[in-house]
């Protein structure tokens, strides 16, 4: 079995990427087997914890700021006959900033129900004290100008671990983001620096800065096999299309509903009345004249653009149709079940 230490940064930053949800997916899935476990120091945690609403605060205000400037931009200089397709398409982006936060937050959901599915390890008073000797000592990862006794207490925890007698057996990896601290920055940077570098080998104990490498260390085929079945996925929408079928939807609905009202006012039903004659109250067994021819010829439009015999459905239909109409209508932000038309 491979223990892995995932340093809260790799944590984080998956969340920031959509594409990278399938490597959750390849970690759960080694998880799940058994292939591999966590190694969770405490600090990891408290460090998820405190920085995964910033992390979600800061995804959709970044995305909503960098649209806006592009925007105001191109409206202000942008070519005048080009301008209107690339605000359409500015659109297009602009509504699809909430799916973004969304695939985030979800991402940081899986993330802490893996954090909550290991063993939590806090810092042993050895693990303290030998993070405060590389602070004295001003080792990695404290040779920079920067206050880092939490990566310390991380990587000692790591250390202790892959040193414990009883994971005679086990295979080690710590994976970061981190490379400033962790990596040896003046040869290659996925080398661990020369103050930590005693700890790792290539057969024990691993230095990764990518997860992907990682789990593809441990599992390549099961790493290729997910990640090509996470490659087929449905694109959005653009809200263009969206907006097209629900004024779609909403005519095929209204011109429904006028066929109603066309049979009732025949059946002498409802009435149809002058404007001077319409009151609030009879408003539901009448209609105005003028309002009525109005509707007639929307009516023939409707028929003109669908074709009549594309505008005739059985009860099964006609509930799909009020159906997409209410989806459709919900993801733009309306209460589920608005009819309207």
């Amino acid at each position: 079995m491979f223990r892995i230490l995932i340093d809260t940064c790799v944590y984080l930053d998956l969340a920031k990427d959509p594409e990278q949800q399938s490597l959750l997916t390849v970690l759960g899935e080694l998880i799940e087997r058994k292939e591999v476990s966590l190694i969770v120091p405490e600090t990891v945690v408290n460090e998820f914890n405190n920085n995964r609403g910033r992390v979600l605060k800061e995804i959709s205000q970044s995305l909503s700021s960098v649209f806006k400037r592009v925007r105001d931009v191109v409206d202000k200089y942008g070519d005048p006959i080009k301008k209107k397709a690339a605000l359409e398409q500015l659109r297009d982006v602009d509504y699809k900033i909430p799916i973004v936060g969304g695939a985030a937050a979800i991402s940081l959901d899986r993330i802490d129900k893996l954090l909550k599915g290991s063993a939590v390890i806090p810092a042993s008073d050895n693990v303290k004290l030998k993070a405060a000797e590389r602070a004295i000592k001003k080792r990695a990862p404290f040779y920079r100008q920067k206050n880092s006794f939490n990566d310390a207490l991380i990587i000692e925890t790591y250390f202790e671990c892959v040193s414990d007698k009883s994971n005679i057996g086990s295979r080690f990896a710590f994976i970061t983001h981190n490379k400033l601290d962790f990596s040896d920055a003046n040869q290659n940077d996925r080398y661990p620096h020369p103050d930590i570098a005693s700890y790792f080998s290539r057969i024990k104990s691993l230095y990764f800065i990518k997860l992907s490498e990682s789990l593809h260390r441990i599992r390549p085929e099961l790493v290729s096999d997910i990640m090509m079945e996470e490659e087929f996925h449905f694109e959005t929408r653009a809200f263009k299309d969206i907006l097209e079928a629900e004024e779609e939807l909403e005519q095929k609905i209204w011109y429904n509903r006028h066929q109603i009202r066309a049979e009732k006012i025949e059946a002498s039903e409802i009435k149809l009345i002058n404007r001077k004659d319409f009151t609030i109250e009879s408003a539901q067994n009448t209609i105005v004249k003028e309002i009525w021819e109005g509707a007639k010829k929307s009516a023939k439009r409707v028929e003109k653009k669908y074709g009549k015999e594309n505008l005739l459905w059985d009860d099964f239909d006609w509930g799909m149709l009020n159906g997409k109409l209410s989806a459709l209508r919900w993801v733009m932000g309306e209460d589920w079940d608005s009819l309207y038309t």
